[in-house]
């Protein structure tokens, strides 16, 4: 636990107040003796070694630790529990479809290139498989302390054998009525192939023979999730619920009549989600994505999930027909198969074991604007963060007033992820037709969001907006609304900077940053940026204010790193605070450990992945690492360097990764207003001070969660749902105040 003076507490008595900011040390210092032991241990450190950089497979692992703590620990509301229980289960599928996936791809090839940090494709995969092993067993384990605590607050969960007569004939109307007809049994024998199992899909093996007959078969039966069809079938109006895969197994006689069932197990297969066929030579970016989703259909299965009680002969030939290796892809599962399901049972209506409701609060400048243009003009920048303020009243908002006020001549806009009913797609075509230029750059390879993205680029195509792809061989993964104005005084740009998707849905759960602002010179450099997205020309291209990747965005935070070094040299004031996804960058990694070995003070907060190791003597001692995890998945990407008191905070779409510097179109822009330097201030301080939701990481990698000085100390996350409605609240108070003044005006 770092005691560090300077990091603000979180207890009740300080919650009503913003953190105190640390004060910055004045003045050149000496160097002294302690000094020069670092730099000569510093100097016998290779930082090339891959000892010192973490792996990012296996730190992403860690991570899913942290979030099943958040089902484990007790504290947490029950329902909340079973929520996280299904998260874990969801990123562990994705996982290996995108991560063991791309391995099993590499090992294929023949690739014997370690990682940065000394591994081979194999030697990753098997630790992996081995940490993956013993977070299932821990989910097992959970999953059997969460019945019961569902059991003891009347939420059942039964097998079918367990329903009394009168429930099992409220279950078998339903199944009879509504499912039964979705059930297809294949046969799998020499006339029959073995059948094609679509990912993530729950399936029943079932051994049969004839009455007269030793001999048996073999039927697949997969079960009907999705479409309308959920894993748990509710039994009347009570909070009961049973397995689909149960009742069916249960009323097999209804699919195979006369057949005697000698088994009938559960399996599961997870496919490799990762298929890009070279963009280079396809003439149609659009047809080739949706040929790499068909071809993702069929793709190399990477793990198959089967029963405990599986007979071994039928667990081979499972293997053997899908091409794995039996003793490595195989896991076994002892209880409920596909616990991402639980989300279900999750969004159960009882309100004592949820969280408190939370309602993000109006941004209070917005709140009394009639006019968001006029207030971004007249006030300056803005800055919101969701969860905690509105998505809908203001970036919503934005692109609605965009649409519809006659002054806008012209909307651009990147979408990476967006809802299936999505708002703001609505207003961009509603823009269309009121004679606005609209152009939007839709990234069709936004990893399981290709088939929702190629629908929206067609509706807006349709609708005779302009849409491009992006720039061959890169994703588009800023976030960015662009107006132009015109205004009384002229053409004015205004722009919509932003950390997370145009997502309205993942805005209440996601916690996000947006700047909107009129800057010049950012809309200058967005104007480049733009026609650098729909060309794909970038000769000659200058910014004077953002830093987009891949081209200038890298090279700019090392050479701010750098800056840094040379500046607490001199004077000793060096600090550098990133708060990010994932650090994953070698280069970037490199430099902050060369940061930290010239003495500068390094605060990370990372949710996931992460290189570097903090606490190291002469490599890391100054660095402190911290992952927050709560209810609101942390997504926002803030960049801070102290520059000797001439302090730069920057916001954007780009994690630390490669992918995000070298790969894909990202923007990171300043935030220089002082008021909204103060609110980042805040952001970084409480999640620093964090004492519920924090973990420190280790010098080995591993984490250690913070523990409340005070019981009822707040997570950083509640505080600033406190510190928002604070603000509102005083909002509606002045704006109260000021129309009593008015009133009582002779």
């Amino acid at each position: 636990m770092d005691t560090d003076a300077t990091k603000p507490s979180l207890s009740a008595a300080e919650a009503d107040s913003p953190p105190v900011r640390s004060p910055h040390p004045a003045g050149p210092r000496a160097e002294t003796p302690q000094d020069r032991a670092a730099r000569r241990e510093a100097q016998r450190i290779d930082l090339d070694s891959p000892e010192w950089y973490l792996n990012r497979e296996l730190t992403w692992l860690e991570f899913n630790c942290r979030v099943l703590h958040e089902a484990q620990d007790p504290r947490t509301p029950l329902l909340e529990r079973v929520k996280f229980l299904a998260i874990v289960s969801a990123n562990l599928d994705e996982f290996f479809m995108k991560r063991i996936g791309g391995l099993m791809q590499q090992v294929g090839a023949g690739v014997t290139q370690l990682s940065v940090d000394g591994r081979t494709p194999e030697r990753q995969i098997d630790e992996c498989h081995a940490v993956v092993v013993e977070l299932e067993e821990q989910q097992r384990a959970l999953a059997v302390e969460l019945h019961a605590a569902l059991k003891q607050q009347e939420i059942f969960v039964r097998g079918y054998k367990n329903l009394s007569e009168q429930q099992r004939e409220q279950v078998g109307k339903e199944y009879i009525e509504n499912i039964f007809p979705l059930i297809t049994p294949l046969s799998i024998d020499p006339a029959h192939p073995f059948p094609f199992i679509s990912n993530l899909s729950l399936n029943l093996l079932l051994t049969v023979r004839y009455p007269e007959q030793a001999k048996t078969g073999l039927v697949r039966v997969k079960v009907p999730v999705g479409a309308g069809v959920q894993r748990f079938l509710q039994v009347g109006k009570d909070h009961l619920f049973v397995p689909l895969e149960d009742v069916i197994a249960n009323n097999l006689d209804l699919l195979l009549p006369g057949m005697i069932i000698e088994s009938c197990e559960l399996f599961r297969v997870t496919r490799n989600a990762i298929a890009e066929p070279a963009e280079e030579q396809a003439n149609d970016l659009l047809v080739m994505i949706e040929s790499e989703l068909r071809d993702r259909k069929f793709a190399p299965i990477v793990r198959l999930e089967v029963s405990k009680e599986m007979d071994a002969a039928c667990r081979g030939m499972l293997a053997s027909e899908l091409g794995l290796n039996e003793e490595a892809d195989v896991f076994e599962v002892d209880g409920l198969m596909g616990k991402v399901d639980l989300w279900q049972l999750a969004g159960i209506n009882r309100g004592d074991l949820h969280d408190p409701p939370h309602h993000p609060v109006d941004h209070p400048a917005m709140s009394k604007a009639i006019n968001m243009f006029h207030l971004i003009r007249d006030q300056g920048p803005i800055l919101v963060q969701h969860p905690y303020e509105s998505f809908l009243t203001s970036t919503e908002r934005f692109v609605r007033e965009a649409s519809r006020d006659p002054k806008v001549l012209a909307i651009k806009m990147t979408i990476y992820r967006t809802g299936e009913q999505s708002k703001i797609i609505e207003y961009l075509i509603e823009a269309a037709r009121n004679g606005k230029q609209v152009a939007v750059c839709v990234e069709l390879k936004a990893r399981f969001d290709e088939s929702a993205n190629i629908r929206w680029a067609n509706y807006l195509e349709e609708a005779g907006i302009h849409v491009t792809y992006g720039v061959i061989g890169l994703k588009t993964h800023s976030k960015l609304v662009f107006v132009l104005r015109r205004d009384f005084d002229g053409l004015r740009r205004y722009a919509h900077i932003g950390t997370g998707n145009y997502h309205a849905q993942t805005a209440r759960i996601y916690s996000d940053l947006g700047m909107f602002t009129c800057d010049p010179v950012i809309g200058e450099d967005l104007t480049e940026l733009f026609n650098y997205l729909t060309t794909g020309h970038v000769l000659k291209r200058k910014y004077r204010k953002i830093l987009p990747a891949p081209k200038v965005l890298k090279r700019a935070l090392l050479d701010k790193i750098e800056r840094e070094i040379d500046r607490n040299r001199k004077h000793g004031d060096g600090l550098i605070q990133f708060k990010m996804n994932a650090l994953e960058d070698r280069d970037v990694t490199r430099a902050l450990y060369q940061a930290s070995q010239a003495g500068v003070k390094v605060d990370l907060i990372v949710r996931d992945t992460c290189r570097l190791r903090p606490g190291i003597p002469g490599l890391s001692e100054t660095v402190r690492v911290v992952s927050i995890v709560g209810r609101f998945l942390e997504h926002a990407r803030i960049y801070y360097f102290r520059n000797g008191g001439q302090e730069e905070y920057y916001i954007g779409s780009a994690d630390c990764m490669k992918r995000n510097l070298e790969s894909r179109v990202e923007v990171v822009a300043p935030v220089e207003a002082p008021e909204l330097q103060a609110r980042l201030r805040e952001i970084i301080d409480a999640q620093l001070g964090d004492q519920r939701s924090a973990w420190d990481m280790q010098p080995d990698g591993t984490y250690v969660q913070c523990v409340p000085q005070q019981e009822d100390a707040l997570s950083s996350q509640a505080m600033l749902i406190k510190l928002a409605k604070k603000r509102a609240k005083a909002a509606r108070a002045h704006k109260k105040t000021k129309a009593g003044k008015l009133q009582r005006a002779p």
